[in-house]
């Protein structure tokens, strides 16, 4: 009895800090922002209006819609490179080549995402390396500014999140017997249909981690937005941060927030269950 007395005490000390971690900075301040999503601004009463401005407005449906396709669309750019790159890391590389390969995939993400967005600004901008090196080419006579453009924010997303779809996809077929591989090729089956029918369901965990990851991440972002998309990048981010922070109306923008978690949330529930998977096992 004591010891299973001992043994819970050692339980709750080692998850006391990790629970105050969550209570703290997720529980906490999301309830406050639900909270103040209800609120009027200027009488304290509770009201619908800060949602209700949301929907009447077609400026922030729009920014709304655009946000969420863009999200969606980096994070199928990013599951097609990263999971032939996680196949063959996985299934082609040997020890040595695949422990080369994975630093080089690691290191760029061991400097902060503000970093490397700058270093895509040095690039891109109208004065920068890539404009340079076509003119020296010749293959334009004057500079061009790659920045501030929806191609730009495609680019530095799928830069800034690749490492979050690669891992779980690399966990998911380090799994996976080579002798299944094998006897498919043997029965008779070619490359696509062993692909389809055993090395997509086995990675199917962490195609869907890695998905709901990148996604979350790219739906929240906004340094990355508004740095390579400047002003008009027209991301909901912006709308939160601008309610928050230009305009002082912290009740405006907690709907704003509610309202994107909220979407997200659901978008995910949603391709949870139309690929059948289970978060929780995935994870």
């Amino acid at each position: 009895m004591f010891a299973k007395i001992k043994k819970n005490k050692g339980l709750w000390l080692v998850l006391t800090p990790h629970l105050l971690w969550i209570g703290l900075l997720f529980v906490l301040p999301h309830i406050k922002l639900f909270w103040l999503s209800f609120v009027d601004k200027r009488s304290g009463a509770l009201t619908l209006a800060n949602y209700a401005k949301f929907f009447q407005s077609e400026l922030y449906r729009h920014v709304f819609v655009h946000t969420a396709l863009f999200a969606i669309l980096v994070t199928l750019i990013t599951l097609a490179i990263s999971f032939p790159t996680a196949f063959i890391v996985t299934k082609v590389l040997g020890k040595k080549m695949k422990a080369v390969v994975l630093l080089a995939i690691v290191l760029p993400y061991w400097i902060s995402e503000l970093i490397q967005v700058f270093a895509w600004m040095v690039l891109l901008r109208e004065t920068g390396v890539i404009s340079y090196m076509l003119q020296a080419l010749g293959i334009t006579s004057h500079n061009i500014e790659f920045l501030y453009k929806d191609a730009t924010i495609v680019v530095g997303l799928v830069y800034t999140s690749i490492l979050f779809m690669i891992i779980p996809i690399i966990n998911s077929l380090d799994s996976l017997d080579d002798s299944l591989i094998e006897a498919s090729y043997d029965l008779g089956g070619d490359f696509w249909s062993t692909m389809r029918e055993i090395i997509i369901p086995h990675a199917a965990p962490g195609i869907v981690v890695g998905s709901v990851m990148v996604f979350m991440l790219n739906l929240g972002n906004y340094v990355t937005v508004t740095l390579l998309g400047g002003k008009n990048s027209l991301w909901f981010t912006e709308n939160i941060y601008n309610q928050f922070i230009v305009r002082f109306n912290q009740n405006q923008g907690a709907a704003f927030g509610v309202i994107l978690l909220t979407f997200s949330v659901l978008l995910v529930w949603v391709v949870l269950k139309v690929t059948g998977q289970d978060m929780t096992e995935a994870m």
